[in-house]
């Protein structure tokens, strides 16, 4: 499986259907169709696209957007958010972070305090980190299978949480914040910080 594939697969799911529930069955069901190296290459795929998302700058952004709610797991299943967005938009919020502005479903949680957002609404898709891994073992029979395969192949453990390699930086520092993310900051006034 080429990158290419690896996209449309993520923006095909999207299209037969908008729950993350229901897209992370449909993939984990067309993967299980697929040859082992099919499946280990996706997640491989999905691991190198994540890393370079894995950022405090993206960390930053997805903290101003979750008003300061953005936990290590929070950004680890942001960062599957930004993969769903598709390949396009997640060219664009790669390369600027602040251009999350112009994502519709960051547009619709502006104004709107995290308490009356739905689960649905919430910027995360924690499924998506799961699917290879539920494919393979369908096709194997046996968990932790698609690890072991990865390893065999030379490709580094996934882990379970961020780890930015640039400048950490404080994320309560307002200036900074609004610096980094002049549209983001308009949309999202700093709350709980």
């Amino acid at each position: 499986m080429d990158l290419d594939t690896f996209w449309h697969l993520i923006e095909e799911s999207a299209a037969v259907t908008v729950d993350q529930d229901e897209r992370s069955a449909w993939l984990t069901d067309r993967l299980a169709r697929m040859p082992e190296p099919e499946i280990e290459d996706f997640q491989i795929h999905l691991d190198v696209v994540r890393q370079r998302v894995d950022t405090w700058h993206m960390w930053g952004a997805a903290d101003r957007i979750r008003h300061g709610l953005c936990s290590d797991d929070g950004f680890w299943y942001f960062q599957c958010w930004l993969v769903g967005l598709g390949r396009a938009q997640f060219e664009r919020v790669a390369a600027d972070p602040d251009a999350l502005a112009e994502v519709a479903p960051v547009r619709q949680l502006a104004g709107r305090r995290p308490s009356d957002w739905s689960d649905d609404d919430w910027p995360n898709w924690e499924l998506l980190d799961v699917v290879a891994d539920e494919a393979y073992e369908r096709v194997t029979g046996r968990e932790d299978a698609l690890d072991d395969a990865l390893e065999s192949r030379g490709h580094h453990l996934r882990q379970s949480s961020p780890d930015p390699q640039d400048e950490q930086w404080n994320f309560r520092d307002q200036d900074e914040m609004a610096r980094r993310y002049p549209r983001l900051s308009r949309m999202f006034l700093a709350s709980g910080h």
